[in-house]
Parts: structure tokens; sequence; C-alpha cells
């Protein structure tokens, strides 16, 4: 795996023609949003025009988000003919995603398959789990296992099935295991960042012009909890 530092902090997980995948911060935001802070998009755009000296307006495409607080792979597109297999791609779940999330409490089985149907507050931007199905809600589903115990934490390991808002967070909620630093979802102290213990570790999938298959690994942040798994 290539990593390169840049100038503008970015950490290059893979880089080609067609793609751009970088290791996203606590704090970044992959897309503008009404708090007018500077996107992630913004950011790779101003790499590549620097990079290789691109006159006028550099293609890029949002292909996924990850929640602010949250860390880990986030790729963009270079060209239209990526973006549009890409889009494809994510959306009929032709990817494999992997994430790694920090906890205190044990939960109750070392590892198990979680489902519920996920219901959006859009004034509060949160999703509650349900155990059955209720008005508006969406089908979630997700695979857990414990892989490492710390000291006083647990890292669960997860597999999404869905993609749904939020859904990491408000699964391991509704089982009594908030990720650690998680205020929205029930954790009882922030984190010194302001981020979450919640990391998009691993992707896999097929590239979407050379069809060749691409695994990408991302490093966790440096800190003492992270460090310890």
């Amino acid at each position: 795996m290539k990593e390169l530092s840049t100038k503008n902090n970015l950490q290059i997980l893979h880089e080609d023609n067609h793609i751009i995948v970088v290791n996203k911060r606590v704090g970044d935001i992959v897309q503008g949003d009404k708090t007018g802070d500077k996107p992630l998009s913004e950011v790779v755009k101003e790499y590549i025009k620097d990079k290789y000296n691109k006159p006028g307006e550099v293609f890029l495409g949002v292909v996924h988000r990850l929640d602010r607080p949250t860390t880990g792979i986030v790729v963009f597109a270079r060209t239209s003919k990526a973006l549009t297999r890409l889009n494809e791609m994510f959306s009929a779940r032709e990817t494999q995603k992997t994430y790694w999330a920090i906890v205190k409490n044990k939960p109750e089985k070392a590892a198990a398959t979680l489902v519920h149907f996920l219901k959006r507050n859009e004034k509060n931007n949160t999703s509650k789990a349900h155990l059955k199905e209720v008005p508006d809600s969406k089908l979630a589903k997700l695979d857990y296992k414990i892989f490492k115990e710390l000291t006083n934490y647990f890292a669960l390991e997860i597999d999404l099935h869905t993609g749904r808002h939020h859904q990491i967070r408000a699964q391991l909620a509704a089982i009594g295991c908030p990720i650690k630093g998680d205020l929205k979802y029930g954790f009882d102290r922030s984190n010194p960042d302001g981020g979450i213990h919640l990391h998009a570790r691993k992707l896999v999938f097929i590239h979407p012009v050379t069809k060749d298959r691409i695994e990408i690994i991302a490093p966790t942040p440096k800190n003492s909890v992270w460090d310890a798994v």
C-alpha cells in the first residue's frame, strides 16, 4: 500500500487516473454543508490541481461520505466515467466495507449479526434503532465481532450489509455498547478531539475502469486507545 504525505496534510491511500482514496481525519467534512467549513473534497481538488499543474476547474466526484467525527477511508472519483460506475457499485452494495469501533461495554455475544429498523430524526440528526419495523424506518444489518480486549475497552470489527444514516453508531448503542466519545448515542464523555472511535478500516472493490481488485487499508489515528489496538 502506497502512502503519500502532502502539504495539505492529506494521507493518500491510493491514487490513479480515475480514483483517489484518502484517510479522513476527525473533524473533516467530506462535502460542503451548512457550516461553511472547507470540505475534504476541496482539499483533494487543490492537491490534484497543484500536483498535476491543472488549469481551470478540477473534476472530483464524491462517491460516499463518512460522519464528521469518524475517521478512515473515503473514495473520490477523478473522472465522470469512474463516478458513474462507483455510484452504481456503492448503491448496489458491491463493495466490502470493514469498520473498527471501540466500545466500553462488552457486547453480550463475542460475535453476532445485528438487525434493526432505523428511523431517522432530521431535527437532531440521529437515527433510532427499532427491533420491529416502524413507519419510515429502513432495514439495517451488520456483523460484528470482538477482535481485541483492551484494558478498559473492547475493539470490534464490523462488516456492513446496509448503509444507513449513523447505522453503526445507532445499532451498537441499541445493544448497550455506544462508541467511545459518541455523546450523541449515549457514551458518557466526549473525546478530547471531538471525534469518536469509529474508523473505516478496510474497503475492497473492483476498480471502475481497470476492473482490478482494489483493497485499501487505512491506518488508525494516533492516540493511546487506537495505539493499543
